[in-house]
């Protein structure tokens, strides 16, 4: 039986938004007068009259080391965005953080990362603004732009240590240490990082056949780990007021390893041992760099991008019998090298009371990719197998243009439209050697509405066009799956038609809430479909469509007696509808989110360096669904952590959490069938249930 979408989304939508803004505006009017200082509306100091200014005075209690650690305590703000997330090109902005006015034009450094190589003691102020007031094209609802002025000299590091009693190693040399300084007209920061972690689960995964009879009973471990080591540097030349120039370089390796050991007890017969291992490595380099300057009425922005990646990737298996007879196995290997290359160009001038822009980038993606496939002979060497779908190479040039309007339409609202044309040539080499062009068109259109000082809802229409993964146009092989990916070249990005809407109420003294709404329609949406001559890939499935709810806010608890304490919550519910193309049932994505619920305590104690704190979180997954089999992995129920922290240990601030105390584990089951769904039948059902284990944590900051 067909799964229907609930008819009445779109008339819910309305009364939640409705209720949300009706429920949260006249009680709190009478209490915004109590709220901090520092958050109140600002007549000074900032270009933008309508800005919610937070000076660094409103962060004095957090002790905050660094400018990531400002914005992350303002009420109900959550980062989101920014070029690091796959975007398409770069495009216009989509994250809601900026800085001195100007995005992060890096794709290599998230903005967390950026924001914390910024030291609180160079942060002015940071104002709270509405994005289409905002001369940069793609930002709507709240949007933090952090103020600051390079004063001198000034470093910040992290030490991120943590173990867990079960099935991993230490996890030592995480963190980052950064110098931020100036020289004359210079501005440069440099940093060395390494993001890490280790991680694992062991337990036991049951074997049925399709009468439920059981088959084998395995013992199963997981242990991984991945290491990031990469240096940074940002250098921003001022040749005028008006000449001002950025060069951001990065260079960085990759470590991944992945360590799964297996006993197989069956029914009848021999038991088994299985050895997995998977290794990955590799560089990666960013080259970019941007320059804006005065020209004719306007201003000219010139942004040019250059980065590469390498990964090396290694997987055996070999299964072991206690009965004598040879073992057997197979090796999986692949070479990816992925490249990209940008150049842009941004001219904005102001005209009849708004302000323009018109803008054209260029986009050049590649994949080059060499992969083998092996069996183990008799011998105990690898044998090659032919594998020709996992060779080749895909690339994709793109252009566009675009031409945006903003302006304000009276003191409470105002609005951004942007209308942008793309056109682009995906080229495919190798055995399935294809090449084809595209025409899309793609834009929006935003309305933002200030009724009250502390009440901000922005609507926004948008076309959108996707990025592929290049990997999906080739052949590739999980063998502890015992699946093979083949590729396929008709692969096309999906495009969507959005319809957002974002309400900001804050509650005075109370703190602020965050209501969030986005309908998507999806064309050519990707999921894995069957082929025509067998197997299966990632391809175009046809329509599809999403809805997404989202609440999340700050509650202070000072009101109630408790001071400094304060509840950070975010919950989010999903549904979504798309024809299954194995057996024509509507069902939801392969691996997307339907709901998760995120709730932070802190307490900061007042006139102590003292501050705890507890967090629960829930995340439930969609499963997946593929041409001989379907299934679901996910952790859970619950994961919870305790923290305790001490903002001046010798001038350190110092951390230690106690995660995952409610005992999550980590859940697999799939069901395989002998021939293609949904015809055939049930070959066999695995049941995974995996002892996660406490997790504990340990981190140093500071300042120099």
């Amino acid at each position: 039986m067909k799964t229907k979408i609930i008819p009445h989304h779109y008339r819910s939508l309305m009364l939640i938004s409705t209720a949300f803004v009706a429920a949260t505006s006249a009680p709190v009017m009478a209490q915004e007068n109590d709220a901090p200082p520092s958050a109140q509306l600002s007549e000074g100091g900032s270009e933008n009259e309508n800005a919610r200014i937070f000076e660094p005075t409103y962060f004095a209690q957090f002790a905050p080391r660094s400018a990531l650690d400002m914005v992350s305590r303002i009420p109900g703000f959550n980062i989101s965005g920014g070029n690091d997330g796959g975007q398409r090109g770069l495009g216009q902005a989509n994250q809601n953080v900026i800085v001195n006015g100007q995005r992060f034009s890096s794709k290599s450094d998230s903005l967390r990362d950026q924001l914390s190589r910024i030291s609180a003691a160079d942060v002015v102020r940071i104002e709270l603004v509405d994005g289409n007031t905002l001369d940069i094209p793609g930002l709507t609802g709240l949007v933090a732009n952090v103020i600051y002025v390079n004063t001198g000299a000034s470093g910040q590091f992290s030490w991120n240590t943590g173990f867990r009693p079960h099935n991993t190693e230490a996890q030592l040399y995480g963190g980052e240490i950064s110098l931020s300084g100036s020289s004359g007209k210079l501005d440069f920061t440099v940093s060395l990082s390494n993001r890490n972690d280790r991680f694992g689960a062991d337990g036991t995964n049951l074997i049925f056949a399709g009468d439920g009879s059981l088959i084998e009973e395995q013992d199963t471990k997981f242990s991984g780990g991945f290491d990031n080591p990469k240096l940074s540097t940002n250098f921003t030349y001022a040749f005028s007021e008006n000449v001002i120039a950025n060069l951001n370089l990065s260079y960085g390796e990759d470590f991944l390893f992945r360590d799964m050991p297996e006993t197989g007890r069956p029914v009848f017969g021999a038991s088994r041992v299985r050895d997995l291992v998977i290794n990955e490595d590799g560089p990666a380099y960013e080259l970019g760099g941007d320059i804006e300057f005065p020209a004719g009425p306007g201003r000219l922005k010139l942004i040019a991008l250059e980065r590469f990646e390498r990964d090396n990737f290694a997987n055996d298996l070999i299964d072991s019998f206690d009965d004598g007879r040879l073992p057997i196995g197979s090796r999986f290997t692949q070479t990816n090298g992925i490249g990209e290359r940008i150049g842009r160009f941004e001219y904005s001038w102001s005209l009849w009371d708004a302000d323009w822009q018109v803008s054209g980038e260029a986009a050049f993606n590649r994949l080059d990719r060499v992969s083998a496939l092996f069996t183990l002979a008799p011998g105990g060497d690898f044998a090659p197998l032919p594998f020709p779908g996992g060779n080749g190479g895909v690339s994709e040039d793109r252009y566009e243009g675009s031409l945006s309007f903003s302006k304000s339409l009276s003191s409470s609202l105002s609005l951004q439209a942007i209308a942008t044309g793309e056109f682009s040539t995906i080229e495919q080499t190798g055995v399935a050697a294809n090449s084809r062009s595209f025409k899309r068109p793609k834009g929006s259109l935003a309305l933002t509405w200030k009724p009250q000082d502390d009440l901000d809802i922005s609507l926004t229409a948008a076309r959108r066009v996707s990025q592929l993964s290049f990997g999906d146009f080739l052949a590739s092989v999980s063998l502890n799956d015992e699946n093979e990916n083949n590729g396929n070249n008709e692969l096309v990005p999906y495009q969507s038609w959005d319809l957002e809407l974002e309400v900001n109420k804050g509650l005075g003294a109370w703190g602020s809430l965050k209501f969030e709404a986005r309908q998507a329609w999806f064309e050519d949406f990707i999921d894995w479909f069957p082929l025509a001559g067998g197997g299966e890939a990632r391809g175009n499935i046809g329509d599809a469509r999403r809805l997404h709810l989202q609440l999340s806010g700050t509650v202070n608890l000072d009101p109630v007696g408790i001071a400094g304490a304060r509840i950070d919550f975010t919950g989010v519910k999903r549904w979504m509808n798309v024809t299954d193309p194995f057996t024509g049932e509507d069902r939801p994505f392969s691996y997307d989110t339907v709901d998760f619920l995120d709730v932070d305590f802190r307490h900061d104690v007042p006139t102590t360096d003292w501050a705890y704190g507890v967090s629960i979180f829930t995340n439930n997954q969609a499963g997946y669904s593929r041409r001989y089999e379907f299934g679901r992995g996910w952790e859970g129920p619950t994961f919870a952590d305790l923290f305790i922290e001490n903002k001046d240990v010798f001038g350190l601030t110092v951390r230690a959490t106690y995660g995952n105390f409610l005992g999550a584990r980590n859940y697999f089951n799939r069901t395989v069938f002998d021939s293609p769904r949904p015809d055939g039948d049930v070959l066999f059902r695995e049941e995974q249930d995996s002892r996660i284990g406490p997790i504990f944590r340990f981190s140093v900051s500071g300042s120099f």
